[in-house]
């Protein structure tokens, strides 16, 4: 404990430095830790006051989460929590002024803990912020009683229920802070009030010394304020009340099913509507309540899994990685301009190639349109705007590739294609440049070979649009170099996005998933569900859209081609039963928005407004009287069944196979790829959740009602046999 809180007087002020690394968090030691050190200071004759910093780079960045998993019940949750609310009351209760000295970020428990002090003084690039809501729990330290008090509902409720960090500057003005230290402002690029000239913020010391100089005046002043005891005016809490209403009425469309964002507004409204005391036994009651459910479980299981997926077994730590400073994308069209905007923003130039020059100039216009939506938004100015677009050097030659770090190719999905292609990269760039491939299904090895470089050939899996969505699956061929998967983990971080490492198999990991789960929602149209009530139903369980409207989006003709490639060579996407539904669309040339027609009507080719058609049902009835299939009502519970016990079972088939390392790396490749909702873990997770043995019996049912293409996977009846899960560390295997 005296390692992790350390006390010191300098100057008559007790400083209590919180020394947790990396990022101070509030382990049930380091609670304790500051309990006893303040009140050592508050009986200490040498200390008028008492200063609260953390040491390193950041004050305190949140609770051990590590913490939660030790919550079994609701009772062990509300203890921990009126435990921790004693504590910060006794500190609100100090006889002598405590000031929380912020720098880097205050988050969680850590805005709690200052809050509960008399005074917060921070610097310029500090950032405050309750993102409790990302783990599936509220505040449950006072931070749903004390921060309406000091800021208002409004900007609570904001912060409690996206969880999103607020700037100093802002939290100044809202009443969080009582001070910010000159310095530049990152979030605004502009200087704060007293601001010098300098591009950083104030450092660590600098901040330590302020932060002494205001608790001496305080001290001197005789001047304290205990958060709990500000007073709301009835015209207060009447408005924060009438906010709490707007805000379920906001979430209702926003949170998909999402339980923690709704309770953290259930605790400020409590709060508002009873006062401080009663306010905080009701937050309590809702933390312990929170902490315990599978929403929060689910979420915390994301945490670790998303940092757990960039540890490949067979690549350690000192793999060399190498730094990619210039880049090239092939292919102009929807998912090369993405790409090439991804890289663009990152900073890295980039040479974007495409067969001539009208081609890389609607490439170009397009570009250059999504940058000026994304200005027109606020968020970039006309000076990013031409800075970064200065990095992308349009070519239809292989000129400059001698001089590039990698190259992705994003080219037509088809295999001859895209072999010729590579052939050619292997002859215009270095010997040690990385050649990538944005194929979303195809052979990599094939590639590979083609290429005559096999250690540097990789697939680079953006998912659209390249510029927006976060994963980004990196295929490992059989002879690609440990290094450049090691580069490609590190070159994912540099341009924002999740990089998950996967076995080369036909569509990877996300595709060949995919397939069962369109599978299922063909089959369920077929039977006599409608394709509104299927996406309804799927966007109902939390995905941002469902199957039907996200082949509009992404092309029917993508997939049709796809099928096209796969019967060429005698295969097939899944198993069993293949609808002809998707093979009549194409035909008719109904490829989704950009056609204006496809699943859905459009009000125009490209446009977003869609009408169910009612040409959709015919088709439906046509094919299922050919199969002999006699169309139902199908109930909503059924349609989230199947479609989620498709994607578990071939999940574990996947993960059986050696294409994913572990079962959390394909949740981590749902929720990043396609939006499966976080709240519920990913498809491996949410199965978890329903239990595998019921999956498992749902497995056989399928199977007895259609066919023997429901065939359980052999690991999900090892799993269950010996009592195991997915996350059992005995499944966790190096990539095939």
């Amino acid at each position: 404990m005296a390692d992790l809180v350390r006390y010191e007087i300098v100057d008559r002020v007790a400083i209590v430095t919180i020394d947790n690394p990396p990022v101070n968090a509030l382990s049930p030691a380091v609670w304790d830790g500051i309990d006893v050190a303040v009140a050592r200071a508050a009986a200490d004759p040498n200390a008028d006051a008492i200063v609260l910093i953390g040491a390193g780079t950041t004050f305190i960045a949140g609770a051990d989460i590590k913490v939660f998993d030790t919550l079994k019940t609701a009772a062990d949750s509300l203890a921990r929590s009126a435990n921790t609310h004693a504590l910060l009351r006794r500190m609100e209760d100090a006889s002598k002024p405590v000031v929380a000295a912020i720098h880097g970020n205050a988050l969680g428990g850590g805005l709690e803990m200052a809050q509960a002090c008399h005074f917060r003084i921070a610097t310029a690039d500090a950032k405050v912020g309750q993102p409790e809501v990302l783990l599936g729990i509220i505040p449950g330290a006072g931070g749903t009683q004390r921060l309406p008090r000091l800021c208002g509902a409004q900007l609570a409720l904001e912060m409690c229920t996206d969880g999103k960090p607020v700037p100093a500057s802002k939290a100044k003005a809202a009443g969080i802070l009582d001070e910010v230290l000159p310095g530049r402002d990152p979030s605004t690029g502009s200087a704060s009030s007293r601001a010098s000239s300098r591009d950083e913020g104030v450092n660590r010391a600098e901040l330590l010394t302020a932060a002494v100089a205001f608790a001496k005046s305080k001290a001197q002043a005789r001047t304290m304020r205990k958060t709990r005891d500000i007073a709301l005016s009835p015209e207060q809490i009447k408005n924060g009340i009438e906010a709490c209403r707007a805000m379920r009425q906001t979430l209702a469309k926003t949170a998909k099913g999402a339980r923690a964002p709704l309770a953290a507004v259930d605790a400020i409204e409590e709060g508002l509507r009873l006062g401080f005391a009663d306010g905080s036994i009701r937050e309590r009651e809702i933390f312990a309540q929170s902490v315990v459910s599978t929403e929060s479980k689910a979420l915390r299981h994301l945490f670790f899994a998303e940092r757990e997926v960039a540890k490949v077994p067979d690549i350690p730590k000192e793999t060399p990685a190498r730094d990619i400073k210039r880049a090239a994308v092939i292919g102009a069209g929807t998912m090369g301009g993405g790409i090439t905007m991804t890289y663009a923003n990152a900073g890295i130039p980039v040479l974007l190639k495409d067969v001539d020059d009208a081609a890389l100039q609607r490439g170009l216009a397009t570009i250059r349109k999504n940058y000026e939506i994304t200005m027109s938004k606020g968020k970039m100015t006309a000076d990013q705007l031409e800075k970064t677009l200065a990095l992308i050097t349009p070519t239809t030659s292989y000129d400059g590739f001698d001089r590039v770090d990698i190259v992705v190719e994003a080219v037509f999905e088809n295999m001859d294609l895209k072999k010729q292609t590579f052939a050619e990269l292997g002859s215009v760039t270095r010997a040690d440049c990385i050649l990538a491939s944005n194929s979303s299904t195809l052979d990599i090895d094939e590639f590979a070979r083609a290429s005559g470089r096999p250690p540097q050939v990789l697939g680079h899996h953006f998912f659209s649009p390249a510029n927006v969505m976060k994963l980004l699956e990196i295929v490992r061929g059989r002879e690609t170099s440990r290094e450049a998967i090691a580069t490609s983990l590190k070159l994912a971080k540099k341009l924002g996005k999740v990089g998950v490492v996967v076995g080369n198999c036909f569509g990877f990991v996300a595709n060949r998933m995919l397939a069962y789960y369109m599978r299922e929602a063909y089959l369920l149209l077929e039977e006599g569900a409608s394709v509104p009530q299927i996406d309804r139903v799927l966007t109902d369980f939390g995905l941002p859209v469902g199957p039907f409207g996200m082949q509009d989006i992404a092309g029917i003709d993508v997939g049709a081609r796809i099928r096209q490639y796969l019967k060429s060579i005698g295969k097939t996407r899944a198993e069993g039963p293949q609808s002809a539904i998707p093979d009549i669309l194409f035909e008719m040339g109904r490829y989704g928005q950009k056609t204006g027609a496809g699943w859905y009507k459009y009000d125009a080719p490209g446009g977003r407004n869609r009408t169910p058609d009612p040409l959709i049902e015919e088709l439906a009835d046509e094919v299922a009287f050919k199969r002999g299939i006699t169309r139902r009502p199908i109930a909503d519970e059924e349609i989230v069944a199947r479609i989620m016990t498709a994607l578990a079972n071939e999940g574990a088939r996947v993960l059986e196979d050696g294409f994913a390392t572990r079962a959390s790396d394909i949740d981590v490749v749902y929720v990043y790829g396609f939006g499966f909702p976080r709240y519920r873990g990913g498809p491996m997770f949410y199965a978890e959740t329903v239990g595998l043995p019921t999956v498992l019996a749902r497995v056989r049912e399928y199977r007895a009602r259609f066919g023997d293409y429901w065939e359980p996977a052999p690991l999900l009846e090892r799993l269950i046999a010996d009592g195991r899960g997915f996350y059992s560390e005995a499944v966790a295997q190096p990539l095939a």
